[in-house]
């Protein structure tokens, strides 16, 4: 039996491209502590802001499904249920029975989510305009 090794095989990967991925991984979660600090600071979890905003992010409509909401939290569905449960006890969203099929849900923005949607989402501007332009000049 033959056993594999427990070091992986040397990368081709040179000093610039650790460095590149180094910075890439610090500016996004400088980005993602400074949401999160939003988020909190207007009563808020991280993950309830991310649902609004894909609420209203939703290519072509302004509601998503669970499942849906699960795909792009990248969340497992019994978690998002859990999510909309609290997020529709603050009145911030509404659960409405789809067309096609009324055993399957709509999750749709209430007004009350709209607007605090729209106060973090224009808080992050800043710390979005400064995350772009890290990306655009990277040799910075």
């Amino acid at each position: 039996m033959q056993m594999s090794s427990s070091r992986p095989e040397r990368a081709s990967l040179n000093k610039n491209d650790y460095e590149q991925l180094s910075s890439f991984r610090f500016q996004l979660r400088k980005f993602l502590r400074s949401s999160e600090d939003i988020c909190r600071a207007n009563g808020v979890t991280p993950l309830q802001y991310q649902l609004l905003l894909h609420l209203m992010g939703a290519p072509g409509r302004d509601w998503l499904s669970v499942a849906e909401l699960a795909e792009r939290l990248q969340a497992k569905h019994h978690g998002v249920v859990a999510l909309v449960d609290r997020c529709e006890k603050l009145g911030l969203i509404e659960r409405r029975p789809m067309q096609e099929d009324r055993r399957k849900v709509a999750i749709h923005l209430l007004p009350e989510g709209l607007r605090l949607l729209e106060r973090i989402a224009e808080l992050h501007q800043k710390e979005l305009q400064l995350l772009k332009e890290v990306f655009e000049h990277p040799a910075r």
